[in-house]
């Protein structure tokens, strides 16, 4: 597991930008967290990222349950359970079949019940005491190399500075 300090809104929106580079059709990103965590704000700065898009219109998928964007790519699904009542009703969303060939940004992963992929990266955003965020990313699968290069390319940012 690895915790890093988002500790304002950009550098949420830097992370996101750093794990679209490093996602790929087939993988997902499990965005857990209260309310007010900013999953809605990293997944909408990774659909840019990886349309390559600063200026993408990227609306929340609280009441579509999904939002699907194609890019150069490949497409991401942009997902939010929230309003999800049962594990069943992921069969009518289509999910089955776009995960092979999507990227998937689930919000709320907990409503996918047993259904979550081997190659995924679970991360949990909280609010800190002093109003900031933390980020916990859990690698599963070949996640686990990706973070790894995520980390190495922050330190080797901080030690060029």
């Amino acid at each position: 597991m690895t915790d890093i300090a988002l500790n304002e809104p950009e550098a949420t929106r830097a992370l996101a930008r750093q794990l679209a580079d490093l996602a790929e059709p087939g993988c997902a990103i499990l965005l857990s967290g209260p309310v007010g965590a900013g999953k809605s704000e990293l997944a909408r700065a990774f659909v840019r990222a990886w349309l390559s898009d600063d200026t993408a219109e990227v609306p929340s998928p609280t009441f579509t349950l999904v939002q699907a964007y194609e890019g150069t790519r490949g497409t991401v699904w942009h997902c939010d359970l929230y309003r999800l009542g049962d594990p069943q009703e992921l069969d009518e969303l289509g999910l089955e079949e776009a995960i092979s060939d999507a990227v998937m940004l689930i919000e709320w992963p907990e409503k996918l019940g047993a259904r979550v992929q081997d190659d995924r990266l679970d991360l949990r955003l909280d609010i800190t005491p002093e109003d900031t965020r933390r980020a916990q990313l859990t690698p599963h699968g070949r996640w686990g190399d990706r973070l790894a290069r995520l980390i190495a390319a922050a330190r080797s940012t901080r030690s060029a500075s």
